[in-house]
């Protein structure tokens, strides 16, 4: 099986956060992959993933990266692939690594999702696949369904509850 979605992250210790977004992909089949790799500790390797990611069947690329944040934006100036940057929570609660990977330089964009908003990354990935892959697409759509599933639900426990002056 090939994978279509890379997950990268500058360490491990970003797994806690970006298994949200393993887990989608994995329950509505689509294959990714999962690789630790570091824009200051291994930069080579960085450059070699991202040159050759394209060649490797991979259509987008989701990348975590907490602090200094420079792993997405690294990648996306080595690939023409769309790369969605995820920013992890840690100093400043995230917000320097939101700001890193949102203000990429003109002609280097990086898509970026709120701090440790990886499962919306998983989504927005499924989101380009569907362009071009009718399981992606339903996949979306499916889970969109979902969502509107459980705001009916919310609404008809909330009718259950009972005050005083409510009205409904």
């Amino acid at each position: 099986m090939t994978p279509l979605v890379s997950i990268i992250m500058g360490s491990t210790s970003d797994m806690p956060v970006m298994e949200k977004a393993c887990n989608w992909l994995n329950d509505n089949k689509i294959p990714f992959e999962v690789n630790a790799l570091s824009a200051h500790r291994t930069p080579q390797q960085v450059e070699e993933f991202a040159r050759g990611a394209q060649a490797r069947g991979i259509k987008v690329i989701i990348a975590a990266a907490g602090m200094a944040a420079a792993l997405p934006g690294v990648i996306a100036a080595s690939t023409a692939l769309p790369v969605i940057g995820v920013p992890i929570k840690g100093m400043l609660d995230g917000l320097d690594a939101m700001l890193s990977i949102i203000q990429m330089p003109p002609g280097i964009p990086v898509a970026t999702v709120g701090v440790n908003g990886a499962l919306n990354a998983a989504i927005l990935a499924a989101q380009i696949l569907a362009a071009s892959c009718p399981e992606a697409a339903a996949a979306v759509e499916q889970h969109r369904a979902s969502l509107s599933a459980k705001i009916e639900k919310a609404n008809q426990d909330l009718s259950q509850i009972k005050y005083e002056y409510k009205t409904n």
